[in-house]
This record gives C-alpha cells, structure tokens and sequence, in this order.
C-alpha cells in the first residue's frame, strides 16, 4: 500500500522570476497525479504555525529555521505508517532541501523495511541534498531515486509525473 506524504506551499511562490498567488501548491498537485497514477492515502504536512504569507519573509523564515535545524511543531500526524511498504514524500526544495517541517514529520517514525520515494518541486535547484538527507533521517529505508519538476511546470506535467510514480514503485 502506498502513501503520498506532502508539505506544499499555497499562497505566494516563486515564479518565473516574478511572484504569483497560487490558490493550490505545486507539490500537492503533483501528490495528487501521483495518487491518481498509483494510488495510496493523501498526508499533507501542515505546521502549527503558519508561515508567514507574503514569499520573501516565508523564505528568511525557512533560510533561519534550516540554519537552526529546527523542527517546527506540526498540526497532525498518521497513526501509524506501518501499513504502507512505500511512501511518496513530495516538498518544495527550500534553501538546498526539504523544508524542516518534512524533518519533523520523518523523525517521528521508523522507516526500516520502507521504500522511499521523493519527489520535489523548485524552480531550478533541483533535489538539492534532499536525497542524501532522506537517507539518514530514514535509515533503513531503502531511498528510490527521485523526481525533481519545476513548479511552473507541474500543471501540465500529469503524464510525466505518472509515468516515473509508476516505474518507481
């Protein structure tokens, strides 16, 4: 059984050099093509406290937490992932890799005997070190390799993203 465990950014993004409002992050619609493609339950990591809405403060927020190696505090957790034997974990590459809120979440379980499935959006920097820090904060997982897609491109990426879900489980 699969999940799709996701942090998107909603709201303010980065875009083409410019900064738009987007009503749905790029990562939850790619989580979303991967559901539909493979199938599995939806998690969307969510924090406690918001980011701030307006981009650039969110990004000196991100830029202060990973240099802190802060684990913000989340709204929720799965019971258990002892039911799924692979797990999708999407995110935007923040500051060279996953936002720490994904660390909080992947510290709260054990991963041995799990595959690893990452996915990223960015607008350019692609996995960044994301992969590397996935295999230590899951040790014993087996890590798959991952998808980096820019967020501009996610809308119109459906087939792509299916494609590599379905060839990476």
């Amino acid at each position: 059984m699969n999940l799709i465990v996701y942090y998107s950014r909603k709201g303010e993004n980065y875009w083409k050099g410019t900064i738009r409002d987007l009503p749905k992050g790029n990562t939850e619609i790619a989580a979303e093509f991967i559901q539909r493609a493979v199938g599995g339950d939806l998690f969307e990591v969510e924090t406690v406290k918001e980011y701030p809405k307006d981009y650039y403060a969110c990004t000196d927020e991100a830029q202060r937490e990973l240099r802190e190696k802060a684990r913000p505090a989340l709204r929720a957790f799965p019971e258990s992932i002892g039911q799924y034997d692979t797990v999708f974990v999407g995110y935007p590459n923040w500051w060279g890799t996953m936002p720490m809120p994904m660390f909080t979440f992947l510290e709260h379980f054990r991963w041995a005997g799990k595959r690893v499935i990452p996915f990223c959006t960015n607008e350019g920097s692609g996995m960044g070190s994301s992969e590397r820090d996935l295999a230590k904060v899951c040790a014993g997982a087996t890590i798959a390799r991952g998808l980096s897609i820019r967020g501009t491109e996610v809308a119109q990426a459906e087939d792509k993203i299916a494609l590599w879900a379905k060839q990476s489980i």
